[in-house]
């Protein structure tokens, strides 16, 4: 099933009544929604299944990404023609895919009375390693560029200052030790150089640097979005700059592209810019629809992204220069989540 999700609206503090009410509302909503996830589900294409064909693995160059008709991860080649015609299929069935350095991170929802997600950890042949087992819908996948480092969130519900239904949880896995960091809500966070404390504090969309300790990630409170840099070494985080949601990090590790609010109009609020980290100085990038995705480098010079689809796909991939210059390319049609592999041992962000 496809999950078309936009980012949770920063969330606010409620009286005793109106969270009881947000409560049994959202209960209703996911129970509607599970139960039309779950007979999507049964009436999933029988060629749709969870594990990839034996004959499908990460190797490059190739564009990665989720095949929107059939649920199950596909690649192509980088220099495919525009809409990318020349894909195959066969691999594992994902809502959210990403992949670097030999591992794979695949996101898979599983219906039931209340939603949650499979964190399925897969290694090259795309071969399960683990999985893990979160409450929520699928959201963000991202894999280090090393491939020793993962970061998925999920929407969740019950958060007593959430008035809007969903907050998130991001989890950090580190497979070189296996320890798992369920919510990075516990890492201490600075905001203007001051320690802040807030229960109402959100993290969505971390972006490893090549070190797999630094990252970037979005962090929401009272209202607000920042680009927050942190550090799993020693524990910390700092927030850079306002108005930043969903980075990714180049593969040189100078820029950050990143979702930016232009407008307060619902339908369109998002533009793409990129950050330069040495200047701090943003660019616009040449796509000016609304884009409401993590986008990911194809290399150093590129960015690709999720809209939704025409002709009554439910998502195109596109991609435009990282420089402000060019025009936005449809790359694959019918396609979201898309992941570059430079080669056979390469991936994603890898530099």
């Amino acid at each position: 099933m496809t999950t078309q999700l936009t980012e949770p609206a920063p969330a606010h503090r409620l009286g005793a009544r109106a969270r009881t009410a947000v409560t049994v509302a959202a209960v209703v909503l996911l129970a509607g929604s599970t139960a039309g996830y779950a007979l999507h589900a049964g009436q999933r294409p029988s060629g749709q299944q969870a594990a990839a064909d034996a004959s499908f693995g990460l190797a490059g160059p190739a564009l990665y990404f989720r095949d929107t008709a059939t649920g199950r991860v596909a690649h192509q080649p980088l220099a495919a023609a525009e809409g990318g015609a020349e894909r195959t299929g066969g691999g594992p069935a994902c809502d959210r895919f990403h992949t670097a350095g030999g591992t794979a991170l695949c996101l898979r929802a599983e219906p039931g009375v209340l939603p949650k997600t499979y964190a399925v950890v897969l290694d090259r042949r795309l071969r399960e390693v683990s999985r893990t087992t979160v409450p929520g819908v699928p959201t963000r996948a991202r894999v280090s560029a090393s491939g020793q480092m993962l970061a998925w969130t999920v929407f969740a519900t019950g958060d007593s200052y959430s008035a809007t239904g969903f907050s998130t949880r991001t989890a950090v896995l580190d497979l070189r030790t296996g320890y798992l960091v369920k919510s990075l809500e516990e890492i201490p966070l600075t905001v203007g150089g001051v320690r802040y404390h807030s229960p109402d504090v959100n993290y969505w969309g971390v972006s490893f640097a090549r070190d797999d300790s630094r990252f970037y990630a979005t962090v929401s409170t009272k209202g607000r979005t920042y680009l927050v840099e942190g550090n799993m070494s020693d524990w910390s985080a700092r927030t850079l700059r306002e108005n930043v949601e969903c980075p990714s990090l180049s593969p040189d590790n100078t820029r950050v592209a990143f979702k930016k609010k232009v407008s307060d109009d619902p339908a369109a609020p998002w533009r793409l810019y990129v950050l330069d980290l040495r200047t701090m100085a943003e660019t616009a990038l040449a796509e000016t629809r609304n884009v409401d995705d993590q986008a990911s480098w194809t290399d150093d010079g590129t960015v690709a992204y999720a809209l939704p689809g025409a002709d009554g796909r439910a998502s195109d991939v596109w991609t435009v220069p990282a420089d402000g210059t060019g025009a936005p390319r449809m790359s694959v049609a019918g396609g979201s989540s898309p992941a570059a592999v430079a080669g056979s041992a390469d991936s994603a962000d890898a530099p």
